[in-house]
């Protein structure tokens, strides 16, 4: 079996004025679907980042891995190495946020992009479940969190109607979309991205929402915008609120220092993000949970091997979002079905997506109580809507975006916004 046709789509999709520490979300975010065929018929998928220089590897790559096996990951692996390290590339703004803009990152994100592919032409050729590459289900359904931002009701300039959900200022406008996220989706379990308002006021939200929904476990990510001093003394008003206290404070030391004043259980997705990272954070104690992304950790395999090594210290694991569709999702959900130590609802920013901007022929994945389910169809169970594929790459055309730059996109409400960090 040999690969014919590697396609590499960039597309762009609406995405809400959602606040976060370097400023706040541009009007379309971009990604890259990946159509993988091989000469007996069979085609992979995988969605990826779309900003230029990922982009521009995964474009190099694609041409060479014409001819090859597809079960031949070792060789994808060698070529994106040498496309790398050929293309010498340079990180960009937003990159703090998104660890996959990093160009440290780079060949394991555009290894992920295409490995994601490679099972899924795999299990397709084999008529399982991509899951059932990765050892097997230990779960048929993945739990995800509740994911809740700061808003504003539109974006600046009003590019196209503002979305359904409105204004998200107020402890009563959080707990509001908190429950609308909840009836709609079922989730169990509820995060808040912080760093972006008054520390004393995210922390109130927190409280609001412990009121609101007794029981429900409770995470805040300030994205390391708050001073380890900022960290402390919320980390007080906080008391057990938290199931977690996700990237409070920049630095493994700062994080380290941290758990040692306060012994609140820290997660990340920003002070590990490589293995290298990983090994410095357990000598320090930085973090107690990992949260493992496949686009930026290597693929699906590699976050297994995370996994592993996150119950070998005793670490926690969850997993990280950026806003995505569905082959994300499901790649996502495939990977945290075969990974045993699943200790915590992953993220996900699928809520956030217009029902009319999926790329997967059914529209949207279902998310029912919190879950998304893994069905026993081949691969990932997915397939193209090339129409719908069609019109989000013409959006991408258009769109004048090339590359996240959240602060670029603040200034545009408040001209003298700068990126500071730790801003509180």
């Amino acid at each position: 079996m040999k690969i014919t046709r590697v396609t590499v789509t960039p597309i762009a999709f609406r995405d809400p004025p959602l606040l976060n520490a370097s400023g706040i979300h541009e009007p379309y975010a971009l990604r890259s679907i990946i159509e993988i065929e091989s000469d007996n018929g069979y085609i992979g998928l995988g969605e990826s980042y779309g900003d230029a220089p990922a982009l521009a590897i995964q474009q190099q790559v694609q041409a060479q891995l014409i001819g090859l096996d597809p079960f031949n990951l070792n060789q994808l692996r060698a070529i994106v190495q040498a496309t790398v390290a050929a293309h010498k590339p340079v990180s960009l703004a937003g990159a703090e946020l998104a660890p996959g803009s990093h160009a440290s990152k780079a060949v394991s994100n555009a290894y992920s992009a295409f490995e994601v592919a490679f099972l899924d032409l795999q299990a397709h050729y084999l008529n399982v479940p991509l899951v059932d590459l990765l050892g097997g289900a230990i779960r048929e359904e993945v739990p995800f969190s509740a994911y809740l931002f700061f808003k504003y009701a539109q974006h600046v300039d009003s590019p196209y109607k503002p979305d359904d959900w409105g204004e998200a200022l107020s402890e009563q406008q959080i707990v509001a979309q908190a429950a609308r996220m909840i009836e709609a989706y079922g989730f169990k379990s509820i995060k808040l991205k912080a760093g972006t308002l008054p520390p004393e006021h995210e922390v109130a939200c927190i409280k609001a929402l412990k009121k609101a929904f007794p029981g429900y476990p409770l995470r805040i990510d300030p994205n390391g915008n708050w001073s380890l001093k900022t960290s402390i003394r919320m980390a007080e008003l906080l008391g057990d609120d938290l199931q977690y206290y996700e990237d409070p404070t920049p630095g493994l030391d700062g994080m380290a220092e941290l758990h040692k004043r306060t012994g609140l259980p820290l997660a990340t997705n920003m002070v590990v993000t490589d293995f290298d990272e990983f090994r410095r954070s357990v000598a320090q104690n930085s973090v107690q949970i990992v949260l493992a992304d496949h686009h930026y950790w290597g693929g699906l395999r590699d976050t297994q091997t995370l996994a592993k090594m996150c119950e070998v210290f005793g670490l926690g694991v969850s997993m990280h979002s950026n806003s995505h569709l569905g082959i994300s999702l499901m790649a996502m959900a495939h990977v945290a079905a075969a990974v045993p130590n699943l200790d915590y609802a992953c993220d996900t920013h699928y809520p956030w997506q217009e029902p009319d901007e999926e790329v997967i022929k059914g529209g949207k994945l279902p998310i029912v109580d919190g879950c998304v389910k893994i069905s026993r169809a081949p691969g990932l169970g997915l397939e193209l809507d090339h129409e719908q594929l069609g019109k989000l790459h013409d959006q991408y055309l258009t769109c004048g975006i090339r590359q996240r730059d959240d602060v670029r996109q603040m200034q545009r409400y408040k001209p003298d916004w700068r990126a500071v960090k730790p801003r509180f």
